[in-house]
């Protein structure tokens, strides 16, 4: 998918519910690590990407909603996998490496109704037909940002894209943006975010200017998924996943709050070799594009507004 062969995206959501998940699945197996730069996330098998742990491949990624109760998706993605004969092989069976991150949706739509194992088996089907929507799609469903002002003024928010390349080198980021902040694009200009009678509550970039106004309510989430098919060890990955975080910082202010799970995957797909650096400074624009097009792509729902339906007014 996007030039990978062996990568491939889908999702699976619950309109009604607004709540869903999203999965990258890698035939073979790839090389992953992890970086959580927020002091509330929600994860599975996240220990296991750490660099000097001895598990070297994963076999998908799962970015789902419904807080820790999502994380039985994860249930049905390994049984999908294990049907395929996919992962971690042992003599008795083999085991699918599925690590996981949640965001926090149960603030929308129902709060008794979360991403189980029969979705997490459905967004396996879809992307091995290679589905991904963005906007308020799969993991995006529930996400809504601007909440540092309270719930009540919240616009919604969705998953986004983001593919950058140079020469036969390819970064491609997802991100699902669950944020407490409001949303920038790369021109400065406020695009998602606390919103009042059709405007936004706070106009500058300032992040002094949300923390004074306003305790931070509620729980909220940014994650992403970068994948390159630059050949990275371990150790790499774990860098080029800190690195990714600064697209987080510039695009989405405030960031990496107490009230944030922020959580960046980074996924070596071990085509050639390449620079760290130049992959992180195309990792970084990619999850830049991939932030902003979660809110420009992004549907009301659930009675928030979104920046599309803003611009119609």
């Amino acid at each position: 998918m996007f030039g990978f062969e062996k990568l491939h995206i889908g999702a699976a959501e619950d309109l009604d519910a607004i709540t869903g998940c999203t999965l990258l699945i890698f035939e073979g197996g790839a090389r992953a690590s992890v970086e959580i730069r927020g002091a509330s996330p929600g994860t599975r098998e996240i220990a296991l990407l750490a660099p000097d742990k001895q598990m070297d491949r994963i076999d998908a990624i799962l970015l789902t909603g419904g807080s820790a109760y999502g994380l039985a998706a994860a249930t049905g993605v390994m049984r999908f996998l294990s049907e395929h004969k996919m992962g971690y092989a042992t003599p008795w069976k083999v085991v699918p490496i599925v690590p996981s991150a949640v965001i926090f949706d149960l603030n929308i739509g129902s709060s008794d109704k979360f991403p189980d194992e029969n979705m997490g088996y459905s967004a396996c089907q879809s992307a091995m037909r290679d589905e991904f929507r963005q906007g308020s799609h799969g993991a995006g469903t529930g996400a809504t940002v601007g909440k540092w002002s309270g719930i009540e003024r919240a616009m919604k928010s969705g998953q986004g894209l983001g593919i950058v390349e140079s020469g036969k080198l390819k970064v491609i980021a997802v991100a699902v943006v669950n944020a407490v902040g409001d949303v920038f694009d790369t021109s400065g200009k406020i695009i998602a975010g606390a919103i009042s009678d059709g405007k936004f509550v706070v106009e500058s970039s300032r992040e002094s200017d949300r923390i004074s106004k306003a305790a931070l309510l509620g729980t909220n989430t940014t994650l992403v998924a970068v994948v390159t098919n630059a050949t990275l060890t371990k150790v790499e990955l774990n860098r080029l996943a800190q690195r990714s975080h600064d697209a987080l910082a510039k695009r989405i202010v405030p960031v990496h709050t107490s009230f944030d799970g922020d959580t960046v995957f980074a996924v070596s797909m071990g085509e050639f070799d390449a620079p760290l650096d130049l992959v992180a400074s195309l990792a970084v624009d990619a999850v830049s594009d991939a932030i902003v097009d979660a809110v420009k792509s992004a549907e009301p729902l659930g009675g928030f507004v979104s920046l599309s339906s803003l611009m119609k007014r």
